[in-house]
């Protein structure tokens, strides 16, 4: 292992230097990406890791500024009917691909229909389910797709049709969900589109290279309607999940930017280079799911005392030394359209620890398991210093219940694959609200769509299941009085969490560390950083 890790981090370094001094000239970022991106095809991505590069080289009909508010994009205005159901934008004059193709209302209606196609089998398609027909024809229970809510009016007007009103339309269409796809390209290459021999662009910067294992490199799109103010020429998004690595290298002055940290070093990072943390709370979860098509896990007593052990308390400020809030909810304090919901606590919230643990000892006793008899489960978690750490802890937490773990890390999109495919006891998993509202937490956990006599569960990994929650988030989505939606969704998060869905241990800092060379970086509730608002002095 140390082998690897070496070897990586020296093609690495390698590759950072001849970018850096091939691209003297020129304004460039290197930023410190994380994870292997799995795709960039925005059908088929799935990670902030894939959308800080898609989010560079596409844009939707809407945007995100600086503070990752909804602006428009490709679309220039939009008109909402009066009963909220119909989004009519119109397009700006001369948008066009890299490659000089005008964008056009058609390819907007082309990519949600790809989205939706079940071919696509695009993980993240549930998204934009307020669309007229959408989740249908995901199904397949409508394979016309003409009929689908999407259609353009002329070639500069796209007009979408919901099925019933939606406050937080605008800020779905920012998701790359949303973004249109090159048919013109599609239509000859296929999912081979997203290779750099083939790519085309319509945002800000164009792929150019992809090193596997190393790095992605874009530079800016002399085609873009906005390149006159796009002030970073290339942006390099270096492959890097060796966050102690990754630390060395920015004080190396190798990046420019760092989207994580190893967590023990934060208050050295705070001290010693001030002005440089961007440390802030957003919007995300972190959560461990429970594969409950797999006994034991499928009994709520296993699930409630796996949770009650957790001691939440000691991983934001000690395990991590970041100073996590602990989470007990599946919706993040501070969502939007959730006024007047008080936050989730389980009825045990008033117990101390050890009188947690003991109830939850009592529990597994209950049900056969004890420190010589103990449950033995496989903990799985993505490759990650900080990952590994809260792994290590709460497997001490769950000994003293009779719990028996066995530790298991891989590669993201290794660990990812997993959870989708249900190759999994428990895992650990992470959420970062794609919009500010509580149904884009509250979705993770709906039934599985059915395809062709199999069920794809999406990103509900842990496979959870209740007929109430689903009727009273169906519901949700057409009730037009906020307050009213709120309580509706408010009862739907009760019931999943006092059946432990899925356990939350801690609501999301954002650990971002930004050289004073590069201005324009803003701490916002989404943490998502566009390079298009950026610039650097070199």
């Amino acid at each position: 292992m140390k082998l690897t890790q070496t070897l990586t981090a020296a093609l690495t370094a390698s590759a950072i230097a001849l970018l850096m001094s091939s691209t003297a000239m020129a304004a460039t970022l290197n930023m410190m990406n994380g994870s292997e991106p799995g795709s960039i095809d925005p059908h088929q991505a799935s990670g902030d890791w894939e959308n800080r590069i898609i989010g560079d080289y596409m844009e939707g009909l809407m945007t995100e500024d600086a503070n990752a508010e909804a602006i428009p994009g490709q679309a220039e205005s939009h008109t909402i009917s009066d009963d909220g159901l119909v989004y009519t934008f119109t397009l700006r004059d001369g948008i066009q691909w890299s490659d000089g193709v005008p964008v056009t209302a058609e390819d907007f209606v082309f990519a949600f229909q790809r989205l939706f196609d079940p071919k696509t089998a695009s993980d993240y398609a549930y998204l934009q389910f307020p669309i007229v027909n959408a989740s249908e024809i995901a199904e397949g229970t409508v394979t016309d797709f003409s009929e689908l809510g999407v259609k353009a009016l002329d070639d500069k007007t796209v007009e979408i049709t919901l099925e019933g009103p939606t406050p937080f339309f605008l800020q779905a269409l920012t998701h790359y969900t949303s973004y249109p796809v090159p048919k013109h390209v599609i239509d000859k290459v296929g999912a081979q589109w997203t290779q750099v021999a083939n790519i085309v662009s319509n945002g800000p910067y164009t792929p150019t290279e992809w090193v596997p294992g190393s790095y992605i490199k874009s530079v800016k799109s002399a085609t873009y309607w906005d390149a006159a103010n796009v002030q970073i020429d290339e942006v390099n998004y270096f492959v890097q999940d060796d966050l102690s690595a990754a630390l060395s290298r920015y004080r190396a002055g190798e990046y420019d930017i760092l989207v994580d940290i190893p967590s023990d070093q934060a208050e050295w990072i705070k001290t010693n280079l001030p002005g440089q943390d961007y440390f802030g709370a957003f919007l995300g979860i972190y959560y461990y799911v429970i594969n409950q098509e797999k006994p034991p896990f499928d009994n709520v007593d296993v699930r409630k005392a796996l949770s009650m052990a957790i001691n939440r308390d000691v991983i934001g400020p000690d395990v991590l030394g970041t100073g996590e809030l602990p989470l007990y909810g599946w919706v993040p304090e501070g969502t939007a359209n959730y006024e007047g919901v008080p936050l989730y606590q389980p009825e045990w919230i008033g117990l101390s620890y050890e009188e947690r643990v003991a109830e939850a000892k009592t529990i597994m006793e209950g049900l056969g398991y004890t420190s010589s008899t103990p449950l033995t489960l496989q903990l799985k978690y993505n490759t990650n210093d900080n990952h590994q750490r809260i792994a290590v802890a709460i497997s001490s937490m769950w000994e003293q219940i009779g719990v028996k773990v066995e530790l298991f890390n891989s590669e993201t999109a290794v660990h990812y694959d997993a959870l989708r495919a249900g190759d999994f006891e428990v895992g650990r998993a992470g959420w970062l609200l794609d919009y500010s509202d509580p149904s884009n937490t509250l979705d993770l956990l709906r039934q599985g769509i059915e395809q062709d006599g199999t069920t794809n569960w999406g990103n509900n990994y842990g496979r959870y299941s209740n007929d109430e929650f689903e009727a009273l988030v169906d519901k949700a989505t057409t009730e037009v009085d906020l307050a009213a939606r709120a309580k509706l969704l408010g009862a739907a998060e009760k019931i999943a969490m006092d059946e432990y869905a899925a356990i939350p241990i801690y609501n999301y800092i954002a650990q971002n560390v930004v050289a004073p060379s590069v201005t324009g970086f803003v701490n916002n509730a989404s943490d998502i950083h566009r390079t298009r608002w950026l610039t650097k002095t070199e």
